[in-house]
């Protein structure tokens, strides 16, 4: 595949994990489970009824931390059954290079530049079960050409969350959730007007994420949760291909391909400045083998190749604003700041997030 076509998916697969509905969280404890609606402050636990009235200012100043999740890192599954989340997230994407495979940056022309909506929904089946799907949709274009790609439509995840542990912060468990699904081949991949039309892989993807989410209380009532995660992705069929697809292959190929398997691991961090402001950061490593493409071109060359495996580190700075527990929005911006055979791009980056 392209390796646009490649960097998008990856992306799309950390955030469909991921993206975070809007957190609620117990103040001042270790390891809260995404979604955990607010409870009496650790302070208020504390005091009995003989000492209520003699709280210091700090204590009645004490609030519950809003979130609305950072920009890669993902999150579990809600814990209220009947929730539902909705997240409409923006990107754009402007490559400034790329990495070639002993990891130098080089100059890349022409630039491929796209705009990708994708929805998040999520619904929580149970207290602790939670399914989500996160269609696409990408507008490409190319600096100098007169055509673009225009809207398409890409695969369709479709995702079980289960958080299997919930935190304890006596015992400092953190909250501790497993999703898999598969990703629907209904993007355009195969016969298509030229190779940056491509925005499928056109096959089904099984999918694969294992996330851990700890929240600690910093000097002066500030909230850092953390995020750990790990995921996977491979191809469990291969895409018939003919003529121009999202493989590079050109008019009168026909054969097939099987995307390599990939995924991401990485850890968030999420500062609370005050009950509203969030300042967030992610780190990210990506990695992806090569596909295997096998076929005959138009001249009856047969072709059985795998591509060169690719890697990248990425970072996203990024800040929430929270105005009510339930609604909030986020912006930042992820760059890939290292890697091998890769492309190199800035993707400013916006979501509104909400919970009902």
């Amino acid at each position: 595949m392209s390796t646009l076509l490649i960097q998008q998916a990856k992306r799309l697969f950390a955030r469909t994990c991921l993206y975070g509905s809007m957190h609620w969280r117990l103040p001042a404890t270790l390891g809260v489970p995404a979604l955990a609606m607010a409870a009496t402050p650790t302070w208020a636990a504390n005091a009995n009824s003989t000492t209520t009235t003699t709280q210091t200012q700090s204590e009645q100043e004490a609030k519950p931390q809003w979130y609305t999740g950072s920009l890669v890192s993902p999150s579990g599954a809600m814990t209220k059954k009947g929730m539902i989340a909705w997240e409409p997230y923006m990107t754009y994407s402007q490559p400034v290079g790329q990495f070639n495979s002993n990891g130098v940056s080089q100059p890349m022309h022409p630039r491929q530049k796209a705009v990708s909506n994708f929805t998040l929904y999520k619904y929580a089946i149970t207290d602790a079960i939670s399914i989500q799907l996160t269609p696409v949709i990408e507008y490409r274009w190319k600096k100098g050409d007169n055509t673009s790609s225009g809207l398409k439509f890409g695969d369709l995840p479709v995702d079980l969350m289960w958080r299997y542990v919930d935190a304890d912060p006596k015992r400092y468990i953190p909250a501790l959730s497993v999703f898999a699904g598969m990703a629907m081949p209904t993007g355009d991949y195969n016969r298509l007007g030229r190779v940056q039309d491509g925005v499928g892989a056109g096959t089904y993807t099984f999918r694969l994420a294992l996330t851990e989410q700890s929240t600690y209380t910093l000097p002066g009532q500030h909230e850092l949760r953390l995020r750990v995660w790990s995921t996977f992705r491979r191809a469990v069929t291969t895409a018939h291909l003919h003529d121009v697809t999202s493989y590079g292959t050109s008019a009168g190929f026909k054969g097939r391909a099987q995307p390599g398997m990939y995924g991401e691991s990485g850890f968030s961090l999420e500062f609370g400045i005050n009950q509203k402001w969030v300042l967030a950061l992610d780190l990210a490593r990506d990695w992806s083998n090569g596909s295997h493409l096998r076929g005959t071109t138009a001249t009856g060359k047969k072709v059985d190749t795998i591509a060169q495996s690719s890697g990248d580190w990425q970072i996203a700075p990024a800040i929430e604003y929270n105005w009510s527990p339930r609604f909030g929005v986020i912006a930042g911006v992820s760059t890939y700041f290292a890697g091998h055979n890769t492309g190199l791009d800035v993707s400013p980056q916006v979501a509104f997030n909400s919970v009902f």
